[in-house]
């Protein structure tokens, strides 16, 4: 298959792009720059994600994954509330009217959005039937969704994959905390007793490929394990696959000077649930934490 991916320079991509080509498949790239640390097979396009990206350079796509986006774990200014928007919505828009004008269509868009549709739900199990939030990343998530959507206006099946906070060891939420953890000076946010969402790097990179593969998924797709769990359960899980005291707790008002706006999204409640995945067919390889962090840490 031909694939058109963007964000291939990011975490996720790093781990997606090796796997496609080693199935045999084609890949095709748009970004800033050319990528020295990706498999030089994979063909490179420059797209600057204001302007309208150049899709009559690339050759025939069967699958575009659109994973492209301003990190958001970073303090969130007005500026880079801007830019967190302008990647995800505005860059989905372009990215999706330049495929309508395109006259070979791929059959398949596959539109990164994130658990943060949700929003704080205490100990809800949330769907992918559940309705939205209401906050920044809930709103944004929503705006990023809909622009995808436009595809099936021209005959592509659109997959909206909500991602979880992602678990690898070279990237994601777990390569940020381990240096803390590993010090000893690891713990609760805010008390622990929230929900959290996760799933392991190779999990997801398994999702993705299902859902390009498998013809009866669309839709909204929670990418996570099914197995959620307590910040504070985490944090106990993490100090012990550490070998490491997990003891201290970061106070709610902590978080705000330190974060600001972000640190209401990082003590959020999200007990979210892979529904749709394991109705289509999906098996997670690392569903329960323990095991995730085994295969990661040692």
């Amino acid at each position: 298959m031909d694939y058109l991916i963007t964000g291939a320079t990011g975490f996720i991509g790093r781990h997606l792009v090796p796997k496609l080509l080693a199935a045999g498949n084609e890949v095709n790239y748009l970004a800033r720059r050319r990528s020295a640390s990706l498999d030089s097979r994979a063909a490179f396009h420059l797209w600057n994600p204001g302007e309208p990206p150049p899709l009559d350079s690339v050759p025939t796509v069967d699958i575009v994954m659109n994973l492209a986006g301003e990190p958001v774990a970073q303090r969130w200014t007005q500026p880079v509330k801007r830019r967190i928007y302008e990647s995800r919505v505005d860059a989905t828009r372009r990215l999706v009217s330049a495929i309508e004008r395109l006259r070979h269509k791929p059959s398949v868009l596959i539109s990164a959005s994130a658990t943060g549709y949700y929003g704080d739900r205490s100990d809800e199990i949330i769907t992918e039937t559940s309705a939205r939030g209401h906050d920044f990343l809930a709103g944004l998530c929503a705006q990023w969704e809909q622009e995808a959507l436009r595809a099936k206006e021209f005959g592509l099946r659109v997959v909206l994959l909500r991602i979880a906070p992602v678990l690898g060891r070279d990237g994601g939420m777990l390569a940020k905390i381990l240096p803390v953890f590993r010090s000893g000076l690891g713990g609760r946010l805010a008390g622990g007793k929230q929900w959290m969402p996760w799933i392991h790097i190779e999990d997801l990179i398994n999702i993705l490929l299902f859902s390009a593969e498998t013809p009866n998924v669309e839709g909204p797709l929670n990418a996570t394990s099914p197995q959620p769990v307590t910040n504070a359960a985490f944090t106990h899980a993490l100090g012990r696959a550490l070998h490491r005291p997990a003891l201290f707790s970061v106070p709610q008002f902590a978080l705000r000077l330190a974060f600001g706006e972000l640190a209401r999204y990082m003590t959020a409640s999200q007990r979210v649930i892979p529904e749709a995945a394991l109705a289509a067919g999906f098996r997670f390889k690392y569903p329960d934490l323990a095991g995730a962090l085994r295969n990661l840490l040692e």
